[in-house]
């Protein structure tokens, strides 16, 4: 079953994450911040898993803790619901159209953190939301679920736009990581015999 559920409680935030890699897209999201449920619920549904997100944080000062901290707690989630990802494709890529706007996302569940994101809004907030915090959100993700992630908005006029094609990219391209390969006997996919 991979399932995860993670608590992090800080002096500024309290997450807490449930995934299911294997559900159907439902999402729960109450996380304070509007457009990061939003992108959240991209996520869920685009990726197929079901994901539940609630966070109380520091709101009065801005949403950075916030968004950062659900980027790690989601991550964490993720790594131990893959456990060690035995069978799994490993890779995943995406390419999302919004309208205008055009992102890809590619994927490595390497065991390795690295980001790569090359967005670059065409404003500086969506709403209330500061588009700073979409690095943010991936760069905690990224280091806690151990993987290579690569973000590049290809092209895009509206940054709400711009945002969801990144984040709904970033769904596909999850699915088809996590994914079972049926050819691979459960065999973990590396040479180095582990992720």
């Amino acid at each position: 079953m991979r399932q995860a559920e993670i608590t992090r409680n800080t002096l500024e935030t309290q997450v807490s994450v449930r995934i299911d890699l294997d559900g159907s897209g439902k999402g729960c999201f109450l996380t304070g911040v509007p457009f990061l449920d939003h992108m959240l619920d991209q996520v869920a549904r685009h990726g197929l898993i079901d994901l539940e997100v609630q966070a109380a944080g520091d709101l009065h000062i801005d949403a950075h803790h916030t968004v950062e901290d659900i980027g790690i707690t989601v991550g964490q989630a993720l790594a131990q619901a893959l456990g060690n990802k035995q069978g799994i494709r490993r890779y995943g890529h995406a390419y999302v159209p919004l309208d205008e706007a055009l992102s890809r996302v590619v994927i490595d569940l390497s065991g390795r953190p690295g980001l790569s994101f090359h967005v670059d809004f065409t404003r500086a907030t969506i709403g209330a939301f500061d588009v700073d915090l979409v690095r943010e959100f991936f760069q905690g993700l990224t280091n806690h679920a151990l993987m290579t992630l690569h973000v590049d908005n290809l092209r895009g006029e509206n940054a709400h736009h711009q945002a969801e094609t990144v984040f709904k990219a970033f769904g596909r391209a999850l699915r088809m990581a996590i994914e079972p390969d049926p050819r691979s006997a459960g065999a973990i996919p590396s040479t180095k015999g582990s992720l």
